[in-house]
């Protein structure tokens, strides 16, 4: 099985996963690996373990993170499409600079990291950006503190902050002063258990496993669903990002429905939003969507980021 196609250009996941690199960088997927209808080596995509040890694998050959464990139960995610999200939004922010910004002096803040503090680990590993991430689960926030801890090249580029109000999104985390060029989110898509389960369900059906039990990329509550779903949260960071208005120069979040984007939009333009644009995101036959947006003009977005050299 290839991974995704028509990924971003600076996207090391291109093309079919090579998987005896990937076993030379984490010697136990070994254990995993099988051969395709054409004899490829593979692995079997529907077994959580499997999936879990590919991705130790790919953190370890290409953004030399070698430890990386998740609690039982927690988000395992793809890593090609996760890695886009970082890209475009490096695009999005070289729009200020003569060139792609990279270094410590870039700040981003990354909503609900999870236990498996993917988006972290790929922009402090492919820009040297300076991460925060943060999350309102406390087993979530331990062991992304953990992964980042245990491995050397992380520790001065990523911090873990707990949020302690289940209801805030920036404050408590946001500091007085403090700036971020980029926000991103990754946000509950479903309103729901039922909805989470019923894609669950297709995904399995997806891999000719239908009548398995059980995710392979396994997720909490939390981390799938909310009240509401994706619309009323992202609603809410939308609401929420007033109060920050200076101190970010774009706000992000995923939106995997592009029904939500009309409503989402109109929004953006009630609460004053300057600039605002969708950025689409394909791999493979699946499509996703970052939506952006600034209440700084682009000229204003210039100054703001010489100012934070």
């Amino acid at each position: 099985m290839s991974s995704p196609q028509l990924l971003h250009p600076r996207n090391l996941h291109q093309g079919r996963y090579d998987i005896p690199a990937l076993v030379g960088a984490e010697p136990q997927l070994a254990a995993f690996v099988r051969a395709n209808p054409d004899g490829q080596p593979t692995i079997d995509f529907a077994d959580q373990a499997a999936v879990l040890m590919l991705n130790k694998a790919l953190l370890a050959k290409y953004y030399q993170v070698k430890h990386w464990q998740l609690p039982q139960g927690y988000l395992c995610p793809p890593i090609p499409g996760r890695a886009d999200y970082v890209h475009y939004l490096a695009d999005l922010l070289a729009r200020s600079y003569p060139a792609l910004p990279t270094g410590k002096q870039i700040q981003l803040l990354d909503i609900g990291t999870g236990a498996n503090v993917i988006y972290p680990i790929i922009a402090a590993q492919s820009y040297g950006w300076r991460v925060t991430g943060t999350d309102i689960d406390g087993v979530a926030v331990k062991a992304a503190a953990l992964i980042v801890a245990s491995n050397a090249v992380l520790k001065p580029r990523i911090n873990i902050v707990a949020q302690q109000d289940a209801d805030a999104i920036f404050s408590g985390v946001i500091a007085a002063e403090q700036r971020f060029h980029l926000t991103m989110c990754n946000p509950p898509f479903f309103a729901s258990a039922a909805e989470a389960e019923a894609a669950s369900n297709r995904k399995w059906t997806n891999l000719a496993k239908a009548g398995q039990g059980g995710r392979n990329f396994a997720g909490q509550q939390h981390e799938l669903w909310c009240d509401g779903g994706e619309l009323k949260f992202v609603s809410r960071m939308i609401t929420q990002s007033q109060l920050f208005k200076p101190q970010v120069c774009w706000f992000s979040s995923l939106v995997s429905q592009q029904k939500h984007l009309a409503p989402l939009q109109k929004l953006l333009r009630s609460v004053g939003a300057v600039q605002s644009e969708v950025i689409e995101m394909r791999q493979g036959q699946k499509v996703s969507r970052i939506l952006t947006w600034s209440f700084l003009t682009a000229e204003q977005q210039q100054y703001w980021c010489r100012e934070t050299v």
